[in-house]
């Protein structure tokens, strides 16, 4: 019987890259992208014995921003991957995008190509705040991006926001949010800022925090988002994502239920059978080894059972629902309460998780301090 697996592919390429972004991307000319392409299809290719011990149930296309491609690129990414691998009969094939880098064409050629979820990075409907945030787009360029999508067929539309911007308040993000919901996209992600070490924010802002919103700003703004949203129709199911029933981004659940997922691409990261490993994040030696993955790979690392453990729990607990008990003893043949005896009554008595029948999750007070209550779970 063939395994379920996921695919995440990279395009590291962007129109401009922003401010706070600490991601494996640039931009790129058109000889670039076009090198890059052809590198992905051979390593694409070079999967088709593995893949037979496989079928896709998720493919998610991102970076960079996938949509600078052209539209003749992405069909042959997209096109490679289903001629080598077994997809099931319907998979969910997300592509990120980003307002002003999209038209007819491309989005036509994605739908035709099996794409069935758009994931759009909007980040903010205020124009100031996109300024800041250094986006290259308008919130009027998103709305059209939007429309467009929508137009071509598109029911499945995530939307990125990003939360605790510089200069932001509770009651500016509130209008943010209602001006989004009002339009109904299936899911939204909502990031909080943080401030990543070697990028143009840390240098603005690593040492002036008082241009940020402070911590009481944070949480207000988090509980009231899972409020609002909840009351127009989206479910919380994990720190940072709100969906309407039945469109919980099936690929990320399979992050943070630890499922097999292959990276393919510059710097993609795979977990298989309990090995975690990354490509190269150095362009040149990805163009030549693309062909010979195992000789391009960094950071391999075969996660022993105590390893598998902490990520059950410290994935698992991102999500709303928890961690199961019955799950914990089916994978490890042990008991969780017995495995974790003195962090689960730690974290049970001060309240920052709580459980109900067989699940154990995180309370509200639990998620506001995830970081700290998600250490708990890691041996020493």
């Amino acid at each position: 019987m063939k395994k379920e697996l996921g695919l995440y592919v990279h395009i590291p390429f962007c129109v401009k890259k922003c401010g706070y972004c600490d991601f494996l991307s640039w931009c790129g000319t058109s000889e670039e992208k076009e090198t890059y392409v052809q590198a992905l299809l051979k390593e694409i290719e070079s999967y088709r014995e593995f893949a037979r011990g496989y079928r896709v149930s998720t493919v998610f296309v991102g970076g960079g921003t996938p949509s600078v491609l052209e539209a003749g690129q992405m069909e042959g990414v997209l096109g490679n991957i289903q001629e080598v691998f077994e997809l099931e009969k319907k998979p969910e094939i997300t592509l990120e995008m980003n307002p002003g880098t999209v038209t007819e064409e491309k989005l036509q050629c994605y739908k035709e190509n099996g794409v069935n979820r758009l994931s759009i990075g909007l980040q903010s409907v205020k124009n100031e705040k996109l300024e800041v945030l250094g986006r290259i787009h308008s919130y009027e360029e998103f709305l059209e991006s939007y429309e467009l999508a929508r137009k071509a067929g598109f029911t499945n539309i995530s939307v990125d926001l990003i939360s605790s911007i510089p200069g932001q308040k509770l009651e500016e993000w509130k209008e943010e949010l209602a001006a989004l919901s009002a339009l109904s996209p299936e899911h939204i992600s909502v990031y909080q800022l943080i401030i990543e070490a070697e990028t143009p924010f840390y240098e603005k802002y690593a040492e002036h925090e008082e241009l940020l919103p402070d911590e009481e700003e944070s949480r207000e703004i988090y509980l009231w988002t899972g409020s609002f949203l909840k009351e127009q129709g989206y479910e919380q199911y994990e720190i940072s994502n709100y969906a309407k029933p039945g469109k919980e981004s099936r690929h990320n659940l399979k992050y943070w239920e630890r499922g097999d997922y292959l990276g393919l691409g510059l710097g993609a990261a795979s977990m298989v059978r309990n090995i975690r490993v990354s490509n190269t994040k150095d362009m040149k030696t990805y163009l030549e080894r693309c062909g010979q993955p195992k000789t391009m790979r960094e950071d391999v690392q075969f996660l022993e059972e105590a390893r598998q453990m902490e990520e059950f729990m410290f994935l698992g607990l991102r999500k709303t629902r928890g961690v199961s008990r019955k799950e914990f003893r089916r994978i490890f043949g042990q008991e969780m309460d017995m495995v974790y005896e003195k962090a689960l009554h730690k974290c049970l008595e001060n309240g920052m998780l709580k459980e109900h029948k067989d699940r154990v999750y995180l309370s509200e007070e639990g998620v506001l301090l995830s970081n700290a209550v998600l250490s708990e779970f890691l041996f020493d």
